[in-house]
């Protein structure tokens, strides 16, 4: 079991730059590939970013590559999303979320653990 729970989020304009941060709880946080997703409103929840267990390996949405990095401090049991150059189009609610997949996945469905969310809203 894994307890995820994500900080960072808040109000900024675009062009800006936020970092999101997921506190993991339990021992065996190495043992997960991690990703992040995002909600906007009426809109699915998409795939953001990913990073492998050892961090060595990561995969990034189009829409994101280029200004968002994900990493990981496996002795801090924290998970991070840096958002730069932030656009309107970024506001929704990030999730992090905890896979046991050796690779940093897309899938959705193989996330099995999931944190509360995070609102990021960047205005124009």
């Amino acid at each position: 079991q894994v307890q995820l729970v994500e900080s960072g989020g808040g109000l900024v304009q675009a062009g800006d730059s936020l970092r999101l941060s997921c506190a993991a709880s339990g021992r065996t946080f190495s043992s997960y590939s991690m990703g992040w997703f995002r909600q906007a409103p009426g809109k699915e929840r998409e795939f953001v970013a990913a990073i492998n267990w050892w961090g060595r390996s990561t995969n990034y949405a189009d829409s994101v590559k280029g200004r968002f990095t994900i990493s990981r401090d496996n002795t801090k049991n924290t998970v991070y999303l840096q958002m730069n150059s932030l656009k309107p189009e970024d506001t929704a609610v990030y999730y992090c979320a905890a896979s046991s997949s050796p690779y940093p996945t897309l899938t959705r469905s193989e996330y099995y653990f999931w944190g509360q969310g995070s609102q990021v809203t960047v205005s124009s």
